[in-house]
C-alpha cells in the first residue's frame, strides 16, 4: 500500500480493464459466500481466502501453516498466503464479464458523457445499450448512414436485401465500445472548434458542451472506451462484511446480493455462449447482465430499484458514498474518537474561569494510560498489567496519582450543536465527587448551555503538541471575545447582573433619621463594620476616605457614594477610562464606576478591561464580579410575587375609551365611509395605541425598587414588553400567517384571560413553537453551505501587495438613511488603511497606509467628519488561494491582527450561521396593504441573498441614469419611462396597486429603485458590476441581522461574497487554453493570462459571474470537497472524466484523507516545528526538527536496529499477550513527561 501519511494529491480517473486486473488478486467465479456448515469462505466465491487473504492472522485456510514464522508463504494445499487478516480490507478481486457492459454513471449522468462524445441522444443510446435497436457501425455499400439507429424489422429487411456481410450493425454495450474506441479525440476537437466558429444558438451550446467533454478526455489521457466495462472490480470482503447474528442467521451487506446477481447472470451468459444458444436468448441475458451491473453501481438510477426483503431497495456502491450516512460524510468527515466521555452538566459557581469540574470516575477512565505509566514509573506496579489491575481496584495511591496526572493537563469540553468555535473550549480539570461535569457559569453563553439537563462531551488532548494548543489557543480565558463582532462573550448575566445592580443602587435608609448628617468613615473596613452592625445599608449614600498611590504620589480624600459601589469598585481596575483622570486629587480618588451597574454597563466594563488590562486580568475580574454578583443577589433576596405586578388604575378607563372609538369606526364602515381594509387598520391602530398608553401608565406606576422592574431594568431577565403582559394588557396577537388579529386581549396575565382570549393567543404561540423547530434545521443547513463555500479560505500570506481597495462608508437605509447598519467606526476599526488618511482641515495624518486602524484612530476619523475611507478588504485581495493578513485585518476573536494560518473562512461561516437560529422565520404580511408582495425577512432572506436567487416581491430598478416620466396607460397600470442623457428611453409597465418611490421629473441613477421591494442581485451585477453587487449583498445581509438585534462584522460577509464571485465566464479565450463559454476560477484566469502575456500572446477576456453558495461550492476546484457536500455521484463522474487531481488545499479534503488541516499549526510553514519537552529551563520549547542532527547508533544498538522487524515484533507481542502490546505502545507513546 502507498504511504497514507504523506499524501500530496489525490487523482481520479477512468480505470481501464488492464488497471482493474492489476488491482485484482484473483477472479471471483462463484456466487457462493460462506459454507453454511463450516462457516468458512467458499473457494472462488465472494469471500474466497485465496483471492482476498486469510480470515485469521497468520493462518492459511486448511490450517497447514499457523503462526507468524510462516509469514509470506503461499500454502501449497489451499493456495492461501500466510499474512495478516487485515489485507481483506484492501485486496480486490474481479469478475471477467462475458459481454461488455456500460457504466451507468457515464451513460445516465447529466449530461450523458457517452451521448456527448458520440453525438447521440440519451434515449437512442439507451435503446442500443438495452438491446432495443441496432446501430450501424460500418454501412459499406448500403444506403444506411454510419451511426444510424435501425430497429429489428429494418435490420432483417436489410439483411435479406443486401446479404449477411454487406454491412455491420450491432447492439448492446459492445457496439458503443467499438464506436468509442474509433473516436480520435484530437481530430474531433479540431472539428468541433471549426464548427463553433459558425454555429449559433442551441447548436452553439451543444458544441460547447461536447467540446468540454472532448477536451476533458484530451487533457486527462482517459480512453473513451473505458466508460464500457469488460472487467468488473470486486470490493474487498471486509468492506462488505457478512456477520453471524445470535440466532445463527446471517446479516450481510447489500453489495453481496448485488454482486451475486451479477455473477449468476454472468455465469449463465457464459454457458449460453458456449452452447451456442439462439441470438434472442443471448441478447436477453446480456441485457439482464447490463441491468445487474447497473444495479450494483447505482441502484434505482434506471428503472425500478432492485429490492431485498420487505421491498427495501438494496444499497449500491453509489449509495455507500452518498448522503449523510454515506462514506464521505459519516466516516471520513466525522469520526468517533477515543479518550472521550459525556455527562450532564451542573453549575460550578466556585470554579475559576479556566477550570471545569470532572467526575472522578470519568477522569480515572480518561487518564488511565497516564495513571498506569506513573504507577509503573514510581514503582507502585511492576508492569502495565499489574498497573491496570491496581487502577481497576482503586485506592488512595491511584487517586493521588490521578491528581498528579491531571495537573496542567487541559481537557476539551464540547456542547452539541457546535455552532461556532466557542462551542469547544479547553479547561483545567478539577476532580469532583458525583457523576456530573461542573461548568463555570460565565462560559455558558459561549456554549449556549443551561442547566436543565444539557449534556457535554469531554476530550483529552494526548500529544504534547495537542496539549500546548489546548492551553494556548483554546483555554477559556483566551476566548473571551466573540469572533462574529469582537465583543466580549463572557459577560455576566441573570443573577450576577441582578446582584451587581442591587449592590450599586442608591436609596436612602428608610430607618435613618431624615435630618441626620451623612455618615463619614475613615476607610472601607470601618464602613463594612458599620454595615455588618446594621448602622448603614449598602445603598445609602456615605462618605469614605480613599487613598490612592500612583507613580510614587499619594492622593487622599473623601469620596461620596454608596458602600455597595465602593465594594463593587474594589474588584474593578481603576484605570478603565470611565473617569477622565488628571493631576487633581478629586479625579484621582474618584470611583471608576460610580453609577448603577446593569447588564449594558458590565458589558462595557469587561470590554474596556480586555482592551486596557488584557485577558489574564479580565479573567480574574470576571471571577471576582461573579462572586460579588452571586453573593449580593442572595443578600438582596430579590424575588417575584403576584402583588409585585401592579395593575395601573387608569387601565379600565383607557379600555372603555378605546372600545368607544372602535364602535365609531365600525359605524363609519357600515355607512360606507370606510372600506374593510381601512376599518381593519384603524381598529388595529386604536388598540395598539391603547396598549402603549397602558404600558406608559404602568411604567409610571412601578416603584423603581419593585423586584420585577429591577429585573427588567438591570437587564437580568425580562423586558418592559413582558411586564406589560403581566400587569398591563396583552394587546393584539397575530394569527398563523403573521397578520394581526383585530380583537385584542384586554386582560393581563395577573388577571387571567377568558376562553376567547386564550384561543386568540394560542395561534401565535403554536406558530412560534413550530417556527423554532423549522428554523433550527434551516439555519443548520445554511451554516453547512456557508462552511462548504468558505472552508478553504485561510490566511496564506502576510501581504498580497495589491493596490486595490474598497471605499468604506457608513451603511444605512430608510428615509434619509436614518437607520445605521454599520457606522464608519465599525467599518474602519481593525482594518488596514489603503492610503494615508488625512484630517480634512489640518492635513494631519490620522492613519498611515498599510497600518491597522485602531479604535482611537477610527474614532478620530469619524470625529474629523470624513465620510469615505479607503481600506484593504478581502474583496480586493490578490492572494491566488485564500486571503492575506493585511486585506483581512484584525482577528476579532483575539483583538490583534490575523496571522498566517488563521481559518478565517470557517470563522466567517460560523459567525453568519450561529445567530441564524435567532433570526425570524416569517414572511411578513403587511396586513393586506397594497404592496409589491410580501417582503421576505429573517432567515429566508439571508438564504435568498447568499443563494443569489430572484427575490420574492422583486423591485423595479432603473437600468440607466436619466429623468423619470410617469403616465397612466389604463385603469390597471402605468408606464414609467426613463430618458437617459444620450436620448435612449427605457420603459417599465407597473401596476397601479404598487406605490412608486419616484415622481414625474425625478432624476435617477442606474441601480436606483423605482418601486419598493428587493432587488435581483443579477440585475445589480449587470448594472453596477461586481463591486455594486458586493455592496448590495453586504448591506442587505447586515440589515436582516441588525433588525433581529444581532451584531455581525461586515468582513465575515465579505469573505462569503468573495467566494460567490470567484468564477468567470470566458468570452474570448485569446491564445490561452481556455474554452469560450466555460467557467473558470478567477485566480486561474489571471495566472493563464500572465503566462500568455509573458509569451507575447493574446490574453483571454471574461465576465465575472455571481454564483449562489450551493452552486459555488459544487464548482470548487477540489472534487473531494464538492463530492462530500452534495450530488456526490455527479461530482465524481465529472471529476473522473476530467481526470481531476485534488491538491488538498482546503480543510475538508485533508480531514477526509486523515491529515493535519492546512490551517492554524497545520500550515506548511509551521509543519517542521515539533514540541520537545524541556529539561533545562533556558532552552526554548519549540525546536526546528530540520536542525536536529541524528546521532548514528553504535555497537549493540546498531545490531538490534538492523535485525529489527517491526511487523514481526508487533505480531509476536500480540501473540504473547494483549497487554504487553499496550505496554510497548505506551513506552513508545509516553516517553514525554506529561507536565511539559
Amino acid at each position: 500500500m502507498a504511504d497514507l501519511n504523506h499524501i500530496e494529491a489525490i487523482g481520479i480517473g477512468l480505470a481501464s480493464p488492464e488497471k482493474i486486473l492489476e488491482w485484482s488478486h484473483g477472479e471471483v467465479k462463484k456466487p457462493e459466500t460462506i459454507n453454511y456448515r463450516t462457516l468458512k469462505p467458499e473457494a472462488d466465491g465472494l469471500f474466497c481466502e485465496k483471492i482476498f487473504g486469510p480470515t485469521k492472522d497468520w493462518e492459511c485456510y486448511c490450517g497447514k501453516y499457523k503462526k507468524i514464522r510462516y509469514r509470506g508463504i503461499v500454502c501449497d494445499k489451499c493456495g492461501v498466503e500466510v499474512t495478516r487478516s487485515k489485507v481483506r480490507r484492501e485486496r480486490m478481486g474481479h469478475i471477467r464479464l462475458a459481454a461488455p457492459v456500460s457504466h451507468i454513471w457515464y451513460f445516465r449522468g447529466i449530461p450523458s458523457r457517452m451521448g456527448l462524445l458520440l453525438d447521440m441522444s440519451p434515449r437512442n443510446l439507451e435503446k442500443i445499450l438495452y438491446f432495443a435497436a441496432y446501430i450501424v457501425i460500418d454501412p459499406k455499400e448500403t444506403n444506411f448512414a454510419r451511426k444510424q439507429i435501425i430497429n429489428e424489422r429494418d435490420y432483417r429487411t436489410a439483411l435479406a436485401e443486401y446479404g449477411r456481410n454487406s454491412f455491420v450493425a450491432k447492439m448492446g454495450a459492445e457496439a458503443i465500445r467499438d464506436l468509442l474506441a474509433e473516436i480520435d479525440i484530437d481530430t474531433l476537437a479540431i472539428e468541433l472548434h471549426a464548427d463553433l466558429e459558425t454555429a449559433r444558438g442551441q447548436k452553439e451550446q451543444r458544441i460547447i458542451k461536447r467540446l468540454e467533454v472532448v477536451e476533458s478526455f484530451q487533457q486527462s489521457n482517459n480512453r473513451p472506451q473505458d466508460m464500457v466495462l469488460e472487467v468488473l472490480p470486486v470490493l474487498p470482503p471486509e468492506l462488505r462484511p457478512m456477520v453471524q447474528l445470535d440466532g445463527g442467521r446471517f446479516a450481510t451487506s447489500d453489495l453481496n446480493d448485488l454482486y451475486r446477481r451479477v455473477i449468476n447472470r454472468n455465469n449463465r451468459l457464459n454457458k449460453l455462449l458456449q452452447l451456442g444458444a439462439p441470438n434472442i436468448i443471448v441478447r436477453n441475458e446480456k441485457r439482464m447482465l447490463q441491468e445487474a451491473v447497473d444495479a450494483l453501481i447505482d441502484n434505482g438510477r434506471r428503472g425500478r430499484a432492485v429490492t431485498g426483503a420487505g421491498n427495501r431497495p438494496l444499497k449500491s456502491l453509489s449509495d455507500l458514498l452518498k448522503g449523510k450516512q454515506g462514506r464521505l460524510r459519516q466516516n471520513l468527515l466525522g469520526k468517533r474518537v477515543d479518550y472521550s466521555g459525556r455527562s450532564v452538566i451542573v453549575v460550578g459557581p466556585e470554579l475559576k474561569l479556566h477550570q471545569c469540574g470532572l467526575p472522578k470516575e470519568m477522569a480515572l477512565e480518561l487518564f488511565k494510560p497516564f495513571v498506569m505509566r506513573e504507577l509503573v514509573k514510581h514503582d507502585y506496579a511492576q508492569n502495565i498489567k499489574s498497573a491496570r489491575r491496581l487502577v481497576e481496584r482503586g485506592g488512595d495511591v491511584v487517586w493521588d496519582t490521578l491528581d498528579e496526572v491531571i495537573q496542567d493537563h487541559p481537557v476539551l469540553l464540547n456542547r452539541a450543536p457546535t455552532l461556532h468555535r466557542l462551542g469547544i473550549q479547553a479547561f483545567e480539570p478539577v476532580l469532583v465527587e458525583g457523576r456530573a461535569i461542573k461548568l463555570h457559569p460565565l462560559v455558558c453563553t459561549a456554549f449556549n448551555a443551561d442547566f436543565d439537563g444539557d449534556q457535554m462531551a469531554v476530550h483529552v488532548p494526548l500529544s504534547t503538541e495537542a496539549q500546548a494548543e489546548a492551553r494556548f489557543l483554546m483555554l477559556s480565558t483566551n476566548n473571551l471575545l466573540k469572533p462574529q463582532d469582537g465583543k466580549p462573550v463572557a459577560v455576566p448575566t441573570q443573577d450576577i447582573v441582578l446582584g451587581c445592580y442591587y449592590l450599586t443602587l442608591e436609596r436612602e435608609n428608610p430607618e435613618a433619621d431624615k435630618d441626620a448628617p451623612m455618615r463619614v468613615f475613615s476607610n472601607m473596613d470601618e464602613a463594612v463594620m458599620a454595615y455588618e452592625d446594621k448602622q448603614i445599608t449598602l445603598q445609602q449614600p456615605v462618605r469614605i476616605r480613599r487613598t490612592v498611590e500612583l507613580e510614587g504620589k499619594t492622593y487622599r480624600g473623601l469620596v461620596e457614594s454608596t458602600l455597595g459601589r465602593f465594594l463593587f469598585n474594589s474588584v474593578i481596575p481603576q484605570n478603565l477610562g470611565f473617569v477622565q483622570r488628571d493631576d487633581s486629587v478629586e479625579s484621582q480618588i474618584a470611583l471608576e464606576c460610580d453609577f448603577v451597574v446593569g447588564k449594558r454597563e458590565i458589558g462595557s466594563i469587561i470590554e474596556r478591561c480586555i482592551t486596557v488590562c488584557g485577558t489574564a486580568k479580565t479573567a480574574e475580574v470576571l471571577d471576582e464580579v461573579k462572586e460579588l454578583g452571586f453573593h449580593y443577589a442572595t443578600v438582596g433576596g430579590v424575588s417575584i410575587g403576584v402583588f409585585d405586578m401592579v395593575v395601573p388604575e387608569v387601565k379600565e378607563k383607557l379600555i372603555k375609551e378605546a372600545e368607544t372609538r372602535v364602535d365609531k369606526i365600525n359605524t363609519q364602515f357600515q355607512r360606507g365611509l370606510l372600506n374593510d381594509e381601512g376599518r381593519y387598520r384603524s381598529v388595529v391602530d386604536t388598540w395598539r395605541t391603547t396598549t402603549n398608553d397602558i404600558t406608559e401608565a404602568l411604567k409610571k406606576n412601578l416603584d423603581p425598587y419593585n423586584p420585577i422592574y429591577m429585573m427588567s431594568q438591570s437587564g437580568a431577565r425580562g423586558s418592559i414588553d413582558q411586564i406589560k403582559q403581566l400587569a398591563g394588557m396583552r394587546g393584539n396577537m397575530t394569527d398563523t400567517s403573521g397578520r394581526t388579529i383585530e380583537i385584542p386581549i384586554k386582560s393581563n396575565l395577573r388577571e387571567g384571560m377568558n376562553v376567547l382570549e386564550f384561543f386568540i393567543s394560542s395561534h401565535g404561540a403554536r406558530k412560534s413553537l413550530s417556527d423554532t423547530a423549522l428554523k433550527t434545521a434551516d439555519s443548520g443547513y445554511l451554516t453547512r453551505r456557508l462552511v462548504d463555500i468558505s472552508q478553504d479560505v485561510t490566511i496564506r500570506e502576510e501581504d498580497c501587495g495589491t493596490e486595490e481597495y474598497i471605499v468604506a462608508h457608513t451603511i444605512a437605509y430608510g428615509k434619509q438613511n436614518q437607520r445605521v447598519l454599520a457606522s464608519l467606526f465599525d467599518r474602519t476599526e481593525g482594518r488596514f488603511a489603503a492610503t494615508d488618511i488625512l484630517h480634512p482641515e489640518t492635513d494631519e495624518v490620522l492613519a498611515f497606509k498599510d497600518e491597522m486602524i485602531t479604535m482611537d484612530q477610527a474614532r478620530h476619523i469619524e470625529e474629523a467628519g470624513i465620510k469615505e475611507v479607503p481600506i484593504r478588504s478581502v474583496l480586493s485581495c490578490d492572494s491566488p488561494k485564500g486571503v492575506c493578513a493585511k486585506c483581512y485585518g484584525k482577528n476579532l476573536a483575539t483583538g490583534s491582527p490575523a496571522v498566517v494560518g488563521e481559518a478565517v473562512g470557517i470563522m466567517a461561516a460560523q459567525s453568519i450561521g450561529e445567530p441564524g437560529t435567532q433570526l425570524t422565520m416569517r414572511t411578513f404580511h403587511l396586513g393586506g396593504i397594497a404592496s409589491a408582495g410580501d417582503i421576505t425577512q429573517g432567515l429566508p432572506r439571508v438564504e435568498e441573498l447568499f443563494e443569489a436567487r430572484k427575490p420574492k416581491g422583486q423591485a423595479v430598478v432603473a437600468d440607466v441614469s436619466g429623468v423619470i416620466e410617469v403616465e397612466e396607460t389604463d385603469k390597471r397600470r402605468r408606464e414609467v419611462r426613463i430618458t437617459a442623457a444620450d436620448g435612449t428611453v427605457k420603459k417599465h409597465q407597473i401596476s397601479l396597486s404598487i406605490p412608486l418611490l419616484v415622481e414625474h421629473g425625478d432624476q435617477v441613477e442606474a441601480g436606483d429603485l423605482i418601486t419598493d421591494g428587493s432587488v435581483n442581485p443579477h440585475d445589480i451585477m449587470k448594472i453596477k458590476g461586481a463591486r455594486g453587487v458586493q455592496n448590495y449583498i453586504i448591506r442587505e445581509v447586515l440589515k436582516v441581522y441588525k433588525n433581529n438585534g444581532v451584531d455581525i462584522n461586515d468582513k465575515h460577509i465579505e469573505i462569503i461574497v468573495r467566494q460567490m464571485l470567484r468564477k468567470l465566464r470566458i468570452d474570448d479565450p485569446g491564445d490561452t487554453d481556455l474554452l469560450t463559454g466555460s467557467t473558470v476560477d478567477f485566480s486561474k484566469f489571471v495566472e493563464d493570462n500572465h503566462t500568455a502575456e509573458r509569451a507575447g500572446l493574446n490574453p483571454a477576456t471574461g465576465t465575472r459571474i455571481l454564483l449562489g453558495i450551493t452552486k459555488a461550492s459544487l464548482a470548487t476546484e477540489s472534487f473531494l470537497s464538492a463530492a462530500s457536500f452534495q450530488e456526490t455521484t455527479r461530482v465524481l463522474t465529472d471529476a473522473a472524466v476530467k481526470g481531476k487531481i485534488d491538491y488538498l488545499d482546503g480543510l475538508k479534503e485533508n480531514v477526509i484523507i486523515g491529515g493535519l488541516i492546512p490551517a492554524g499549526t497545520g500550515v506548511k510553514r509551521y509543519r517542521d516545528i515539533s514540541a520537545v519537552p524541556v529539561v533545562n529551563e533556558n532552552v526554548p520549547l519549540l525546536i526546528e526538527t530540520a536542525e536536529q542532527v541524528p546521532v548514528p547508533p553504535s555497537g549493540r544498538e546498531a545490531e538490534l536496529i538492523e535485525n529489527y522487524d517491526p511487523i514481526e515484533a508487533q505480531a509476536e507481542a500480540e501473540e504473547v499477550e494483549d497487554e504487553s502490546l499496550t505496554s510497548l505502545l505506551m513506552e513508545d507513546f509516553f516517553t514525554l513527561p506529561a507536565d511539559e
